[in-house]
């Protein structure tokens, strides 16, 4: 199982929208990087929801449900989506500032490119982020 990390602005898509759907592909990706993440993915793995711009913090997590296909809304042909469906809200809503103060994160695209929207998220870092999302210090 593979680890990633997606963001979405709340005001376009946000975690609510994402429950209240369950399943939902995640479209409308058009970075070369994020749309590579994105075909690297597989049926289980899982993602944290991030809500970027003026939250940034870590929201929910979805696991991915159909593996990359074309996306309709791109009509250059070039890019596509995969399907993500909600598992579980988190208890602790974990901050870009909390991500940022720990020196284990500090090698995450997360920290170092910001803008990417889709991006991996290697096994430790995973299990550092969700288990301060599950039980707040």
């Amino acid at each position: 199982m593979n680890y990633w990390l997606i963001k979405s602005e709340p005001n376009t898509w946000s975690w609510e929208d994402q429950k209240r759907v369950g399943t939902e592909p995640w479209d409308g990706v058009r970075n070369y990087q994020a749309a590579n993440n994105m075909k690297a993915m597989k049926i289980g793995d899982l993602a944290f929801f991030y809500h970027s711009v003026k939250e940034k913090k870590i929201v929910g997590i979805v696991e991915v449900v159909k593996e990359y296909y074309p996306d309709p809304t791109d009509k250059t042909g070039r890019f596509g989506m995969v399907d993500f469906k909600v598992v579980e809200d988190v208890k602790y809503q974990v901050t870009l500032q909390e991500i940022k103060d720990d020196p284990r994160l500090a090698h995450l695209p997360l920290v170092k490119q910001s803008r990417l929207s889709v991006s991996p998220v290697d096994k430790e870092a995973w299990h550092i982020i969700y288990t301060t999302a599950q039980n707040k210090n």
